[in-house]
């Protein structure tokens, strides 16, 4: 299908209401957001670049935790120019940032997140720990390729979660999973688990709480995710070695306390007044 044909760029109306409660929740589930055709075309070039750039082959019983959770192939946009109009998609852009009431976004970066037959649970964690970033205007758009029943291991959101500070520090680990899990349940925070339409796109916060189950189905897990930040955001000093490691790979040449306007940070939607 030519790519003129193929919308990625109008606009998804939201409503109030749709802002206040992902400014409430930490999150929002929107349906209909990418149409079938969108996503079939896009899925085979991802899919393509998935498999081409992996470099995990172990059998799931030699991998550790991490491993077991899915494939991650991080900045496949700067591969691949079909997989570039993907994330690159105004439509999507324009979403982030009027969830996170800035007056754009740029890129943090893309990441395929393919969870195999057979794939492990991905433990309870928040995103931001991973990233020197100087304020928490962040969020995450989880675009399924293709539908994901329950057995297939949909992302799940602890509700509201994203104004609690126990956890924040943790790395994604059997730990993470175990000890966020505990707090989650003393603090009464409620979960939403629910499978994913085609066409159904979720936004998360940088700082809310999810995690994913196992795939005990016998069909690939296919999601792409577009992290993105304020378009006026800052490097900040890192925290951690991962922080340390994300400013060399996918920040180069950004300085603590400028903003962040590396060629691997362009800005994807800015209001235009």
């Amino acid at each position: 299908m030519p790519t003129q044909t193929l919308d990625l760029d109008s606009h998804y109306a939201l409503t109030d209401e749709q802002v206040a409660r992902f400014r409430r929740d930490g999150y929002i589930k929107l349906r209909h957001v990418l149409s079938p055709d969108v996503l079939a075309h896009y899925e085979t070039e991802i899919s393509h670049m998935v498999e081409k750039l992996r470099q995990e082959h172990r059998a799931m019983e030699q991998r550790d935790i991490y491993s077991k959770a899915f494939l991650q192939i991080s900045n496949i946009w700067t591969q691949n120019e079909a997989v570039k109009e993907f994330v690159m998609s105004k439509r999507l852009g324009r979403i982030a940032t009027e969830l996170i009431g800035t007056t754009g976004v740029r890129m943090y970066h893309d990441q395929a997140l393919y969870k195999e037959p057979s794939g492990g649970y991905t433990p309870w964690h928040v995103d931001q720990f991973y990233w020197p970033l100087s304020n928490e205007n962040t969020v995450t758009a989880w675009i399924p390729l293709v539908p994901v029943p329950m057995e297939c291991g949909p992302l799940e959101f602890s509700i509201g979660s994203q104004k609690i500070k126990f956890g924040r520090d943790f790395a994604i680990s059997e730990e993470s999973e175990k000890r966020i899990d505990q707090h989650l349940k003393v603090s009464d925070f409620p979960v939403d688990s629910s499978p994913y339409d085609l066409g159904e796109v979720s936004f998360h916060y940088g700082f809310t709480f999810h995690r994913a189950g196992p795939n005990t189905s016998e069909k690939m897990r296919k999601i792409m995710t577009i992290i993105y930040m304020d378009k006026d955001m800052k490097l900040q000093k890192p925290l951690n070695p991962n922080q340390q490691n994300d400013w060399d790979n996918w920040m180069p040449g950004a300085q603590i306390g400028q903003t962040i306007d590396s060629p691997l940070n362009p800005v994807i939607y800015q209001e235009d007044h």
